[in-house]
């Protein structure tokens, strides 16, 4: 096994968009970087990582196949010898108005935007309660707190994941483990990119600051969650939306 003294973070859904710009972050604040994402996803940004002098491995991880879960845990700690941060990025949408939503796609959000956090947690929580260190980052929405029609599953998975951060939080607080919550507004992603320029602007009018998020914004606020300097924040959920929810 191979030890380090840095501090080692995983990042869920991490080949692209927030994911991608918060492992990169990670990675430049000097943490070692476990980057899972579907398949082989995450190769490229780990190779760029480890190319520029860092220290990172790719799994190929679906968060949907919780049996899966627990052995990323333990490769990352064979791996590394600890966790210090897990960040829960990974996340898909699947909308439509409710009385036309097929069951299937309520239940493969719900899968993959809050039971999958309930399966990464679980599988790093011991391990942090015995180093009594910990971070957990959970990437909710705009959405959890909002809402919006066409996305109840969405939403609902987004807002299940508040309530869940904060339950976690006053668990394993005693022990030096912080959950925080980071909730996302409208971010330039490969979800907006395919949006035409009348749709960004009717977009980008509902919002005060009146543009579109950057993911490297919403990666700022995930590093400081997971350094020194937060260790007195916990429960709390932090928006990044250009004051789009208040």
């Amino acid at each position: 096994m191979e030890q380090t003294t840095k501090r080692v973070a995983w990042v869920t859904g991490a080949s692209r968009g927030i994911g991608r710009a918060i492992t990169l972050r990670l990675a430049g604040a000097g943490f070692a970087i476990v980057a899972s994402a579907r398949s082989n996803n995450a190769n490229a940004v780990v190779d760029k990582i480890n190319d520029e002098g860092g220290k990172a491995v790719a799994l190929s991880l679906d968060v949907t196949d919780s049996g899966s879960i627990p052995n990323i845990a333990k490769a990352a700690v064979d791996q590394f010898g600890r966790v210090d941060v897990l960040v829960n990025n990974a996340g898909i949408v699947r909308d439509q108005l409710l009385m036309r939503m097929k069951p299937e796609d309520w239940d493969v959000v719900i899968a993959t935007n809050l039971t999958a956090v309930y399966g990464c947690c679980q599988s790093v929580v011991r391990t942090m309660m015995k180093q009594r260190s910990g971070r957990i980052i959970n990437i909710s929405s705009v959405v959890g707190q909002s809402g919006n029609a066409g996305q109840t599953n969405y939403a609902a998975s987004k807002a299940g994941l508040i309530g869940f951060s904060k339950s976690l939080a006053r668990e394993v607080a005693s022990r030096g483990i912080t959950v925080n919550v980071v909730a996302p507004g409208m971010i330039d992603t490969d979800m907006t990119a395919g949006l035409d320029e009348r749709a960004r602007e009717a977009l980008s009018a509902q919002i005060p600051m009146a543009r579109l998020g950057l993911p490297d914004e919403v990666a700022s606020v995930v590093c400081f969650l997971a350094s020194y300097e937060a260790s007195y924040i916990t429960g709390q959920v932090v928006a990044v939306n250009g004051g789009l929810y208040m």
